[in-house]
């Protein structure tokens, strides 16, 4: 042998070695996992847990103001159901947060054309009654270019309408309006803040929401009214000056404690390491809070009830989180992201289940390289559904944003959310709008993922993130 040779045999040798090293440490989806999941699937599509559950939740607690004493109730409600569906362990990890209060809400136009007009108030509003003369702006962006002091004494009305999409993706600059028009009313001068709902139907149903004020500003009353109501207001002014009356009692009333329920099917052989799903067990008060979010509670607790029934518990644990106060602020899912951020590598993956009860069509995970393989080999147990797989798409749900980065790798279940929005934080969020196909649709998928990842040879990519310190 050459000296040339000689010396690369040993580095043909070493890149070999590293090459089956790499090899082995890629995640795989055992053979029999894929056929136990398959009789899963089916199963799940033929069970109706998912349903009870949700009509459970609805029905016996009803709308579940973060806060209120149905956020207690829903608690309560949340430990007896996963002990009524046989999880092993059940417990509680607390969630505080500011205390918001609805208590009355009206409004209307003034003088010749008077006339009521429905409304909401914004959730953070404080109360107050204001008059004065509406000023339409066509989007966010015609309210913030105004000039300083043109709306003194003024109601500013913003009237943007919101696109609806199967992904929901109009939403950013609809509640950016909600989020960010009040302060930039106040700005301007306002004593009162109007917005054409963040929705897409067209029924006399306002949409709520939570609004914040920057800091240094005084709040003024602000209220989102129906898309008719918005239309109405639009042509009145359309018509020459219009002049409204704003009433609103609510505001803040101290802190209080509520809690992240958790319920947990233990793993066979890797109990520490967990697949988490779950929803968000608040909504707001208007409607009873059915797609959002007591389907997403529905269809994850039911899936974990059915991987559990299977003849042989997968490898790892199934962890379910009923998150609390999502609709102010994240507040569940940012609380149990700091208490398990140490364990963040111990989350396999994680996906939440937030955007109604429309059917799954789309699948991905956050996992590099080396867990691509049974990303897509998930995706292939899903396709039955009707799901695709959708490399390079999607993210981490609501409550789970706060865990994945902290390092855990997401799940996304892309729900369909054609008609998300025309029921989205509005009166008409009530049972009877959730299909229960497409609810078991649901559940089936969510049960096949998390059986499927729980059950991986190998890791998707999961770790703990360093902490960045400010300098």
């Amino acid at each position: 042998m050459r000296p040339a040779l000689r010396a690369a045999a040993p580095l043909a040798l070493a890149l070999f070695f590293a090459g089956s090293a790499d090899a082995a440490s890629e995640t795989r989806i055992p053979a029999r996992a894929l056929e136990q999941a398959a009789q899963l699937r089916e199963r799940a599509l033929a069970d109706d847990t998912g349903w009870k559950i949700t009509e459970s939740l609805t029905t016996e607690v009803g709308p579940r103001l973060a806060g209120s004493e149905a956020d207690a109730r829903a608690v309560e409600w949340a430990k007896a159901k996963f002990r009524e569906l046989g999880f092993d362990k059940v417990w509680t990890e607390p969630v505080t947060f500011p205390k918001w209060e609805r208590r009355s809400e009206s409004a209307a136009v003034l003088g010749p054309h008077a006339q009521p007009l429905a409304i909401t108030a914004l959730g953070g509003s404080p109360g107050g009654t204001v008059e004065g003369e509406v000023v339409r702006f066509a989007d966010l962006a015609a309210l913030e270019a105004a000039a300083e002091g043109s709306l003194a004494g003024r109601i500013a009305f913003v009237d943007y309408q919101m696109p609806a999409s199967r992904d929901g993706s109009g939403y950013g600059k609809g509640s950016a309006v909600r989020s960010r028009g009040p302060s930039a009313a106040i700005r301007k001068g306002a004593t009162g803040f109007l917005m054409r709902s963040a929705g897409t139907d067209n029924h006399r149903v306002p949409h709520t929401g939570i609004t914040r004020y920057d800091a240094g500003l005084t709040p003024v009353p602000s209220a989102a009214l129906s898309i008719p109501d918005a239309d109405q207001l639009a042509r009145l002014a359309a018509r020459g000056p219009v002049k409204v009356r704003l009433a609103i009692d609510a505001g803040w009333d101290g802190e209080y404690t509520s809690q992240n329920v958790i319920g947990e099917m233990t793993g066979r052989s890797k109990p520490k390491e967990v697949v988490l799903i779950g929803g968000h067990l608040d909504s707001w008060d208007l409607g009873t809070g059915a797609i959002d979010d007591a389907a997403g509670i529905g269809i994850t607790m039911a899936a974990a009830k059915l991987i559990a029934q299977m003849p042989r518990r997968p490898a790892r644990s199934i962890r379910v989180v009923a998150f609390a106060n999502e609709e102010q602020g994240l507040h569940g899912g940012k609380a149990y992201a700091a208490a398990h951020a140490a364990d963040a590598a111990r989350h396999q993956l994680a996906a939440e289940s937030d955007f109604g009860a429309g059917r799954i069509y789309a699948f991905n995970t956050g996992a590099p390289e080396h867990a691509r393989a049974a990303t897509q080999k998930i995706a292939e147990a899903l396709a039955p559904l009707g799901i695709e797989y959708a490399p390079g798409k999607g993210g981490a749900g609501p409550d789970i944003g706060p865990l994945s980065a902290k390092g855990t790798t997401w799940a996304w279940l892309a729900q369909d959310g054609s008609d998300y929005f025309d029921l989205h934080h509005t009166a008409d969020d009530t049972l009877d709008k959730i299909d229960p196909a497409a609810l078991a649709q649901n559940v089936a998928a969510y049960a096949v993922f998390a059986y499927l990842a729980a059950e991986a040879e190998g890791d998707f990519g999961s770790t703990v993130k360093a902490e960045t310190k400010a300098p």
